[in-house]
């Protein structure tokens, strides 16, 4: 049998990953995208500089592109086999990243609201808790393919999840934070009673993903799950041979 051979080609191995984070300095807690105690795999994280909350999710990400670009390049020059990112608003960025930079792609948990359509019973709806429901847009949901009649709710601007996120909070209370995505889920749901499923746009909402589906008793798809399976296509598992043969 052949021997085995190392390859390299990249600074960085055993990491497929790439997560493209916004500049903040608001805690990121346990199942937060920016917490690398997250991941049950290793990732490669780039900040992406002057890609502030206020100029992604109010602002559209304008001017962005280019530095989003660049920041890809070198995740892949450093090993990334895929990239994600850590803010659902981005999901303006899926096609153009995506032509320019030559790599899968998930910038947004949008992603997977026609996939979750597919998974619910017939007459039921996917509804979306966003950080801001005065800033997403019909662009934002057809930029990854997705009907923009779907209904969203995003936790109140004068909550202290919004403001600690938007302003840059250095310390939040994780109780409170969690009671403020609860409430938006409360009010999706009142809303609409024909849900089936929810998504979570806002990569920070993923800590509180099992509290909503026990609040709600809806399945909850967030960034967190998404990005597990994402990972499992650019790095699958390899199951044991025998005798190096099946």
């Amino acid at each position: 049998m052949q021997p085995r051979m190392h390859h390299g080609g990249s600074t960085i191995a055993g990491v497929a990953l790439g997560i493209l984070m916004l500049e903040t300095r608001f805690p990121r807690v346990l199942g937060d995208i920016g917490n690398a105690r997250t991941w049950p795999f290793p990732v490669l994280f780039k900040v992406v500089r002057g890609a502030s909350v206020q100029r992604v999710t109010q602002e559209k990400a304008a001017g962005l592109l280019d530095a989003f670009a660049e920041a890809t390049d070198e995740l892949v020059r450093d090993g990334a086999a895929g990239i994600t990112t850590s803010c659902g608003f981005l999901s303006l960025f899926q096609r153009p990243l995506a032509e320019r930079c030559g790599v899968p792609m998930a910038v947004s948990s949008l992603i997977q609201i026609p996939f979750v359509e597919r998974l619910i019973p017939p007459g039921k709806r996917v509804g979306v808790l966003t950080f801001s429901s005065d800033s997403l847009t019909r662009d934002h949901f057809e930029s990854v393919g997705v009907r923009p009649d779907v209904p969203f709710v995003g936790v109140r601007r004068d909550s202290q999840f919004f403001r600690v996120i938007l302003d840059g909070g250095l310390e939040a209370d994780p109780a409170v934070l969690r009671d403020d995505v609860l409430e938006a889920a409360d009010r999706l749901v009142a809303a609409n009673r024909d849900l089936g499923a929810i998504v979570l746009e806002c990569t920070n909402m993923a800590p509180y993903a099992a509290d909503i589906r026990r609040r709600t008793g809806l399945p909850v798809f967030d960034i967190y799950n998404f990005i597990c399976w994402f990972h499992a296509g650019l790095a699958p598992r390899e199951f044991g041979r025998e005798d190096g043969r099946w």
